[in-house]
């Protein structure tokens, strides 16, 4: 059977009810997307759709609208910090307020309970972070720690154990990892804490370098680190747990990626790998606590979350402990064990219900929904034309898919009927065993990761102040990012160690350009 990225997404559309992916429950039923009100593609908008993302085969000039890889809501790129701020470059003006508002529900405070400011307490017992903004910094990457005075605040260690017995609510997702919280530390470990209580653990991270040997006798070092979790407040680890370090992504062109349509992302899928070209594809399959159905999973590092308000509202609860419509519990991510916790002051009530309301987390959604993505620079620099080439022909486009048009939509303009250029086709991929965190989430496996997007890296520093990427930041550049891709991208990542220093350089020159 020929794998479905073979045929037109329009032609997959109709065909995915009488396919079944491997592990999954049928395609069909995750291409139900309750949270976008969708009006169909016509015919003509099919056959143009087909023709603007077809592959690229002339690399003498940028591809029509390639500048603009957000389409019409992409944004002037500015040369400052606020680089990955902006609204949507296609907001109405009278919408720049709410997303203003959304802004600053982003940026806000969280103090603990009891408090004088009644809007704002509800913080932990535990936590991350007192505010989004904390671990998004500049709505950039995190960082990691760098010696024992820099804290860990945009990154974090997940914590699961095995499960033996049948998962709740998932029973009908084949192929579901089944696992449950840790029975004292919960989901997430929480390095910070109100007062009257304990953190619950001090993250630890050990470095030894690899050195990798180039063509044309450079030599890069890659850092392989070792996490444990040091100055336990609350008694040891499970023994089956299974740790995961996490560290946060950037925030820009979310909204557009949470519209592209299920179907052109399933049509990329092989997970048998039926055309033999090493890349296996496989969609995550969630279980939706919004909409209490299995949906296809867009975001978290390995596509836990199928929503971007549901994203958000996880964050709230297990980053800094604030209960909303979704994760109702006003003490975040506390265990029973932790029976202090459990019981300690809260800001719900009978007044406000959660301690962020539906208005205030659908504020912050629009705002995550909104940040633009940033014009590129010198598309047509022949260097960069150079390197896109090498990036097509060294197979980076297999995983790292350029471009999709997005949904046309009746109520989000900003991102209705958008050819944006993300590079990701949104699916895990076996990274292999160097990446590999041995812990895995719904139907990702532990060597399993979702392509990340590539659109702004070449910001990263300029927002962040730093070139930490990867799921834990452990890569310190661009070229060393590649040079840990593993598994279904061994292949790429031999091509590019062997390949002319030139080309490798035109190859690094046009990532910077995204």
């Amino acid at each position: 059977m020929l794998p479905l990225r073979s045929f037109s997404p329009w032609i997959v559309a109709s065909l995915l009810p009488l396919f079944s992916l491997a592990g999954s429950p049928s395609a069909a039923d995750v291409l139900d997307e309750p949270h976008l009100n969708i009006i169909p593609r016509t015919a003509d908008e099919l056959a143009r759709i087909a023709a603007v993302t077809a592959p690229t085969k002339d690399f003498d000039a940028p591809n029509p609208f390639e500048a603009n890889p957000g389409g019409a809501a992409t944004v002037r790129a500015r040369t400052n910090a606020d680089a990955f701020s902006q609204p949507s470059g296609n907001i109405a003006f009278e919408d720049e307020l709410t997303f203003k508002i959304g802004n600053g529900l982003f940026r806000k405070l969280w103090v603990s309970s009891p408090s004088s400011t009644l809007a704002s307490d509800g913080l932990g017992p535990l936590f991350n972070a007192r505010s989004c903004q904390s671990c998004h910094i500049k709505d950039g990457r995190g960082h990691t720690p760098e010696g024992p005075d820099d804290n860990a605040i945009s990154m974090f260690l997940r914590i699961s154990i095995p499960s033996t017995g049948e998962a709740t609510n998932i029973h009908d997702i084949k192929g579901y990892f089944a696992t449950l919280p840790d029975p004292t530390y919960g989901t997430q470990l929480q390095d910070f804490a109100v007062p009257g209580h304990a953190a619950e653990y001090r993250m630890q991270i050990d470095y030894h370098e690899i050195p990798v040997k180039l063509s044309g006798g450079q030599v890069v070092s890659l850092r392989s680190p070792t996490y444990s979790a040091a100055d336990l407040g609350y008694g040891p680890l499970d023994p089956h747990a299974m740790l995961s370090p996490r560290m946060t992504p950037q925030m820009i062109g979310l909204g557009l990626l949470e519209t592209i349509p299920a179907a052109d992302i399933l049509a990329l899928a092989d997970p048998d790998d039926a055309n033999r070209d090493g890349i296996s594809g496989r969609p995550n399959i969630v279980w939706s606590q919004e909409f209490g159905m299995s949906m296809l999973g867009r975001f978290g590092l390995k596509a836990g979350m199928p929503t971007i308000r549901e994203q958000a509202a996880g964050a709230f609860a297990g980053d800094i402990g604030i209960s909303n419509p979704i994760f109702a519990d006003p003490f975040g991510d506390c265990s029973t064990i932790q029976d202090a916790c459990v019981k300690a002051p809260n800001g719900a009530g009978d007044v406000r219900g959660f301690e962020i309301d539906a208005k205030g987390l659908d504020l912050v959604t629009y705002y995550s929904r909104n940040l633009a993505v940033p014009a590129r620079n010198d598309a047509g620099d022949p260097k960069i034309l150079r390197g896109k080439r090498v990036f097509y022909e060294t197979g980076c486009t297999a995983c790292h898919q350029p471009n999709f048009v997005t949904h046309r939509l009746v109520d989000r303009p900003e991102q209705s009927f958008q050819l944006i250029w993300p590079y990701t086709d949104m699916l895990l991929h076996d990274m292999g065993e160097g990446l590999a965190d041995h812990r895995p989430e719904a139907r990702a496996s532990g060597r399993e990761w979702r392509t990340a997007p590539l659109w702004g890296i070449g910001m990263t520093e300029q927002v962040s102040g730093h070139k930490n990427f990867l799921h834990d930041g452990r890569a310190r550049s661009i070229l060393e990012a590649i040079l840990w891709h593993g598994g279904e991208a061994e292949h790429a990542r031999t091509r590019v160690i062997d390949m002319p220093p030139a080309d490798r350089d035109a190859l690094l020159s046009y990532l910077e350009s995204l």
